[in-house]
């Protein structure tokens, strides 16, 4: 279970019941997944390159009813080995010798009548004709949008732990900065990041972490010339975060192995007053569209816009990507309490990139950041 209290879990399921009820929908099923997080507080496993599987895995998650608490259905695996043969309570418990669509169907009975289901955007194929199959709802709608309402402002106590997840970003950055030298790979600063993470008690990134140079040649961590050694002169970008209490931080900086050039200095001063720009205008009511437009201005009247490839940011909590995006397409108005990402980005092919992000929240005179790095272009 995380760590923050149980009344904000159960303030969090109140308010679901009322959208629940807004939405006409009767019953919800999510798998194990961030919303349930939310609303339970039952943690998810740390993501997995190859799949983790157990008899019966298909029925694993919780219904959710206007009118009563979580019924969670569970493998025994999952249990004894993942939570520690601690499971909520009331849950019902599948061993690898039931009858694993008979034990669904005693779940379905105690959530009470399914006519419309909803069920988590990301729930297996084979969980959602289960429940096809044994629930026979009218109608089935995705609803993880709908929780994604409830999650995009944050509390008090999640903003608490989403500053504590980028001190812990900070900190490992503070450890490799001064590695990046001639010879140095982009594979080696990943293991440095990585390891500088799970010291700092970071369970994980969180997401796979990812450090680039683009200038006369490209070296990307993600690919074979992540193993190539770093040259003096070259730019290199970091993009990793950290998770404290399941809450994500992303961070970014900028290091030059060497000394920056006059060109690049001037290029970081555009990118800063972008960031500046950006932060200044994600103010309550602003329309997420319009405060990517702020971020963009100050590189676009830089005659600078090609080089600036994606939005300004996105939502973060839980998820490392959570929707409103700052983006062009995104007309959301902000409210206070919204956590984003700021980080704007020059990426000139065959010259050099620069990159910078932090994590800020939406107050009434423009976001406030929850990181204190120095935002200094470095030399390594």
């Amino acid at each position: 279970m995380t760590a923050l209290p149980e009344v904000e879990y159960a303030s969090r399921r109140e308010r679901f019941r009322t959208a629940m009820a807004a939405a006409g929908l009767d019953t919800v099923f999510l798998p194990p997944s961030s919303d349930l997080e939310y609303l339970t507080g039952v943690e998810r496993d740390l993501p997995s390159f190859g799949q983790i599987a157990y008899a019966h895995g298909w029925v694993t998650g919780a219904f959710f009813s206007v009118d009563n608490e979580p019924v969670f259905v569970l493998p025994r695996m999952v249990v004894t080995f993942h939570l520690g043969d601690a499971p909520p309570e009331g849950t019902i418990v599948v061993a690898e010798t039931d009858d694993a669509e008979e034990r669904l169907r005693d779940a379905v009975g105690r959530a009470g009548p399914i006519h419309r289901l909803g069920i988590g955007a990301r729930t297996w194929g084979e969980t959602v004709l289960g429940l096809e199959r044994i629930a026979r709802p009218e109608e089935i709608r995705e609803v993880s949008s709908l929780v994604n309402e409830l999650r995009r402002t944050k509390s008090p106590a999640e903003i608490d732990a989403m500053a504590l997840a980028c001190e812990k970003a900070e900190r490992a950055m503070a450890a490799v900065e001064q590695k990046i030298v001639v010879g140095v790979t982009m594979s080696d600063l990943v293991a440095e990041v990585d390891a500088a993470l799970r010291r700092e008690g970071s369970p994980s990134p969180s997401f796979p972490t990812h450090i680039f140079a683009v200038g006369e040649r490209t070296l990307d961590s993600g690919d074979e010339t992540g193993r190539l050694p770093l040259r003096e002169g070259e730019v290199v970008m970091f993009d990793f975060g950290a998770v404290h209490d399941g809450y994500c931080s992303d961070f970014g900086r900028t290091v030059v192995c060497g000394e920056a050039t006059a060109d690049m200095r001037r290029t970081y001063d555009v990118l800063l007053e972008a960031q500046e720009e950006g932060r200044r205008a994600a103010r309550p009511g602003a329309l997420a569209r319009d405060v990517n437009a702020a971020c963009r201005a100050p590189i676009e009247e830089a005659g600078l816009g090609p080089s600036f490839r994606h939005r300004m940011g996105h939502g973060i909590g839980l998820d490392v990507h959570e929707r409103p995006f700052l983006s062009a397409e995104d007309e959301t108005p902000l409210t206070e309490g919204m956590t984003f990402t700021d980080e704007p980005s020059i990426i000139a092919a065959g010259e050099f990139g620069i990159r910078i992000e932090d994590v800020i929240v939406v107050a009434g005179d423009g976001g406030r950041r929850l990181g204190s790095y120095s935002p200094d272009l470095a030399s390594g």
